[in-house]
């Protein structure tokens, strides 16, 4: 997103996310209004994700959607990508993926989010 007050938004998110992890009572509402900027800047995409995103906290009091992945991870990795695909981890990811819009991986992992979450 382009709007400054946006991006001083998505840090807040994601500082919070570090402090506190899902803490349902103020992250709906963050996200919320990080949800307005992508309205005035006319965003669909990010609009109907963040909405997306805040009613599954919402439902079920966590983020249960995991990282889009670039490829089929081989069943025999590293246990560190069970931390990757944590809750925070996701949440995090796809928050900052809000950052920048100018680049196609992260609108394509949008998508991926919100057929995810959609499909949920």
């Amino acid at each position: 997103m382009e709007n400054t007050n946006a991006i001083k938004a998505i840090d807040n998110i994601l500082e919070n996310l570090d402090k506190t992890g899902i803490n349902t009572t103020t992250l709906i509402d963050d996200i919320k209004a990080l949800r307005v900027f992508a309205l005035e800047e006319e965003i669909p995409l990010v609009v109907k994700v963040l909405r997306l995103t805040y009613e599954h906290i919402e439902s079920f009091g966590n983020f249960f959607i995991p990282i889009p992945q670039d490829e089929p991870i081989e069943e025999d990795t590293d246990e560190d990508i069970s931390d990757e695909n944590s809750p925070v981890e996701s949440l995090k990811y796809l928050i900052s993926l809000t950052r920048n819009l100018n680049n196609k991986s992260n609108i394509s992992d949008l998508r991926e989010y919100k057929e995810l979450l959609m499909s949920y």
